[in-house]
């Protein structure tokens, strides 16, 4: 993929979580007691084996520490930066629940995929020429996950995409203090280096390629749509100049420019992941008064805890409990964000209007589901705007399957690469069964 243009936005961030010196890595590997049934394996959604990877580079095996890794998660570089493991394989450590420091498990991780990657090494080929071949709608983690694996079991792939790159999420919404957009496509083009995997990007299933024509192009094939665009909050006033939608933000952020400099007063609306890393990143990039405004309590919010903390030690506030009724309309541009104050039943309490300053508004409530592009797909079932899958990713229409956020409704990239993985074998085992 063409590399990002200089000078974006994201580019005033620093690595919050900075990597570790060879001499770090080594002492924290040493205090792993490489559990036989370790908690942290299960805690991981794509079943790494973590204290064998660990083990590794306590034994200066780095390369064997990497591929331990990349054999159960492809995108283990960035997912060591992006996973919230304070709630998966870290949270999970028995040092933790023994009252003790964990094992940083991401720190680690990032330690040996670091490593594997700047020494060039090449870990897996793809396989022989099958005579197979499978579609991939969508460019996000799982379809890079399930046309890596594909590509091992021989047989050819193609991914289409209706943005301009790759990555989805992965590159264009994560927090740039976790990883650059850059940092996210390059590991894509290490990953697709395996050969044999055809790209086209721009192109929309199924208004610009019909599924009768993908189907007629390929044996199979794996949906990996993702989300759609921000949810609207739907009140007065949301057309104006000002108010845009989280991800969207964070998307011409990461990979362009955002001019803030008229910006004095934001709020970012919602308490999930999203709306937490919207206000740090508007702290971030010099923004004078940042709020997050959101229905329910502190203790009700989706986003991590720990993230949230974070925010708050860069200098975020939240207002719970309170609820956007209106946008103020200043000559076409935002100019404030009308609230009532909510009860515990998240009822809106009389004689409780009031307006919060903002000349910038992110809406983070959700992002639309896509379950529908596949309403051409008979047999394929879909519910609440996911698609349905068995635990193998398989949809109700042979040869068809699906993963990652169009099926789980929006979990972490681990969860999409570990999907991807997983309906890629499926996929294997069905061409080799000779169905079509």
């Amino acid at each position: 993929m063409p590399k990002l243009p200089p000078g974006r936005t994201e580019n005033a961030f620093g690595d919050f979580k900075p990597a570790w010196s060879p001499t770090q890595a080594m002492a924290e590997a040493h205090r792993c007691l490489y559990c036989h049934d370790a908690p942290c394996i299960r805690a991981c959604p794509t079943d790494i084996d973590i204290p064998t990877f660990i083990r590794k580079i306590a034994t200066a095996n780095l390369k064997g520490s990497a591929r331990t890794i990349l054999d159960r998660n492809i995108l283990g570089q960035s997912c060591a930066r992006v996973c919230p493991v304070e709630v998966l394989c870290v949270g999970a450590c028995v040092f933790k629940h023994a009252g003790l420091p964990p094992i940083q498990i991401g720190k680690l991780q990032r330690f040996a995929t670091d490593h594997a990657a700047r020494q060039d090494w090449t870990f897996y080929q793809a396989g022989p020429d099958s005579g197979h071949s499978v579609g991939l709608v969508g460019g996000g983690p799982a379809s890079i996950a399930a046309a890596h694996r594909l590509r091992r079991f021989g047989h050819a792939v193609t991914i289409y995409e209706s943005r301009a790159t790759l990555g989805g999420l992965n590159s264009s919404g994560v927090a740039p203090y976790k990883i650059p957009a850059q940092d996210a496509i390059d590991e894509i083009d290490r990953v697709l280096t395996i050969g044999g995997v055809s790209v086209q990007t721009g192109l929309t299933v199924p208004d610009d390629v019909s599924w009768a024509e993908l189907e007629a192009r390929h044996d199979a094939l794996f949906i990996g749509v993702g989300l759609g665009a921000d949810s609207h909050i739907k009140v007065p006033g949301e057309r104006l100049k000002g108010v845009i939608g989280a991800v969207d933000w964070i998307s011409r952020m990461k990979l362009g420019q955002v001019d803030l400099s008229r910006v004095r007063n934001a709020v970012v609306v919602g308490g999930g992941n999203t709306a937490v890393d919207a206000v740090r990143e508007l702290l971030g990039l010099g923004v004078e008064n940042v709020k997050m405004v959101y229905r329910g309590t502190q203790a009700g919010m989706s986003g991590y805890a720990h993230e949230w903390a974070h925010a708050k030690q860069e200098g975020a506030r939240a207002v719970w409990q309170t609820l956007p009724i209106a946008f103020i309309d200043k000559g076409g541009r935002v100019d404030g964000l009308r609230c009532v104050r909510l009860d515990a039943d998240k009822r809106p309490i009389a004689d409780t209007d009031h307006t919060i300053a903002a000349d910038l508004v992110l809406v983070a409530i959700g992002q639309g589901k896509l379950a529908h592009l596949a309403d051409g797909l008979a047999g394929v079932k879909t519910a609440r705007g996911r698609i349905l899958v068995d635990d193998q990713g398989a949809t109700g229409r042979p040869g068809v399957y699906a993963g990652g956020d169009c099926v789980n409704g929006g979990k972490e990239v681990v969860n999409a690469v570990a999907m991807g993985r997983d309906a890629a074998i499926a996929i294997h085992s069905y061409l080799s069964a000779g169905v079509r």
